[in-house]
């Protein structure tokens, strides 16, 4: 059986990619960072905005409830953008260790996390938007538009496609 160990291992699955465990793996880490950097994008340009306001004008003129959730966006953001970047993190730690199958397993896990984090930052931020604009029916409108939306194309989708296409366990 082919190990990590060894570089020059046989490709040891038929999925029509002629590559060993090593290569496999490295394959996989390269685009489990790939997607954690189109979400550290978002993320920044959110939390950006979301700092901004507190220096805003205006932002003295907003409720108590209006002032509680804009702060718990900000956490929400701060812990979005440490968990994604858990596995650079994880990486650095576990760097020339040999455990990269491991460390795709946890920036997996790490990307899933932050995938859901940031879905309720997305929301929380357009809900306070109309919030302050309009009102918190409007906000309320919107969190379970959004929210169906999410659950649809990150859930709902994928989950048909999965059991249309079974795939082996370790791509």
């Amino acid at each position: 059986m082919a190990t990590l160990r060894d570089p020059d291992a046989l490709d040891d699955r038929a999925d029509g990619r002629d590559e060993s465990p090593v290569e496999r793996a490295d394959r996989n880490w390269l685009e489990v960072l790939q997607e954690l950097r189109v979400l550290q994008t978002g993320t920044q340009i959110l939390t950006g905005f979301l700092l901004a306001l507190a220096f805003q004008p205006a932002f003295t003129e907003l409720s108590t409830g209006q002032r509680m959730l804009y702060l718990a966006l900000i956490v929400l953001s701060a812990l979005s953008a440490i968990i994604a970047l858990a596995p650079v993190a994880l990486h650095r730690a576990l760097f020339r260790r040999q455990v990269k199958p491991t460390l795709v397993t946890l920036g997996h896990v790490a990307l899933v996390a932050a995938l859901g984090a940031v879905a309720l930052l997305l929301v929380g931020v357009v809900a306070f938007v109309f919030d302050v604009v309009i009102d918190i029916q409007a906000a309320w409108i919107v969190v379970a538009g959004l929210g169906l939306v999410i659950a649809v194309l990150w859930l709902v989708i994928p989950f048909i496609v999965r059991r249309r296409h079974p795939a082996e366990e370790h791509s």
